[in-house]
């Protein structure tokens, strides 16, 4: 009998549109199982109640996530006002209430405060560690975690829609590290009353956007066709915002070596770039940093 020929490496990024009551963890494992490949990795959990935008590395994508993973993420959500829970969001006890309701008015003039690099206290119930144990696995067990404020950045925050007097909706771009959980927390305090979350939908992270993102459905459809892996963008699109290197077949042979490269007069533009795509007929090569007059390799692909 003949040797099995190995399946065929996978490399690149899947745009999946995470669906409710899905931990980010099995959203990626139902996505590999109809993909395929031996190293996945998703970009931003998302918690079970929020939907939208996970995005998938597959292979060699996987290198990637440590210098793209901080970028902007945009988010849609509910706010319901006048009841708090321990969560910030629906699936909490509701521990304290309040029949005050903000009017339109007064939620636009409290956004302003929300905008911009501010201190925020993340969820009790969040992963953060607090002596080397989750915040929310200390909550669960009726312990009281001991939140620190952090700094986080907030570039947009927008009312979009007051639903009716118990809800409205808002839009938020921000950095990473941001609880929108936390936003909604914070707003609701600032104007008198309490509030949590009763829908989020992740609809952009960096350069991904739920427009080219895919649904379980649809991918299980492709599976069915052996069609699958068309659904995965090219591993240097994650990066498509950054400069790009075009490489002679020597330049890429040194690259893929670790040796550098003398950075010639024509790429002087270059030198002030934190971090640059080096590529090779369309395949990348290297992430590449200018150092001392050399392009020196952050992360080499094997591909």
């Amino acid at each position: 009998m003949g040797s099995i020929p190995p399946k065929p490496s996978v490399h690149g990024w899947l745009i999946l549109d995470k669906p409710l009551g899905l931990t980010s963890t099995q959203a990626l494992g139902k996505a590999r199982r109809l993909v395929g490949g031996k190293k996945v990795g998703h970009m931003g959990t998302l918690d079970p109640l929020a939907t939208g935008v996970l995005p998938l590395a597959f292979g060699e994508a996987t290198k990637l996530i440590p210098y793209i993973q901080d970028g902007e993420k945009e988010y849609l959500f509910t706010v319901r006002w006048g009841l708090k829970r321990t969560t910030d969001d629906g699936e909490g006890e509701v521990t304290a209430q309040s029949p005050v309701r903000p009017t339109e008015e007064k939620i636009f003039m409290a956004l302003r405060s929300f905008v911009g690099h501010i201190l925020q206290t993340p969820p009790a119930y969040s992963a953060i560690k607090i002596d080397g144990k989750r915040a929310y696995a200390l909550a669960r067990g009726g312990k009281d975690p001991q939140m620190t404020p952090r700094p986080v950045d907030v570039y947009v925050f927008d009312l979009v829609k007051m639903i009716d007097a118990d809800h409205a909706s808002f839009r938020v771009v921000c950095g990473s590290g941001t609880y929108v959980r936390a936003l909604a927390r914070d707003l609701a305090e600032s104007l008198g009353t309490y509030g949590h979350l009763t829908a989020l939908q992740r609809t952009r992270v960096g350069i991904f956007s739920i427009e080219s993102a895919i649904s379980l459905e649809k991918l299980e459809e492709l599976s069915h066709k052996q069609a699958a892996q068309t659904a995965l963008l090219k591993v240097g699109s994650a990066l498509d915002d950054i400069p790009g290197l075009i490489l002679t077949a020597s330049d890429a042979g040194r690259l893929r070596a670790g040796q550098g490269l003398l950075i010639r007069p024509d790429q002087m533009d270059f030198m002030d770039a934190p971090i640059l795509l080096a590529s090779h007929r369309g395949t990348p090569v290297a992430l590449v940093k200018a150092e001392g007059g050399v392009f020196r390799v952050v992360r080499g692909f094997n591909f």
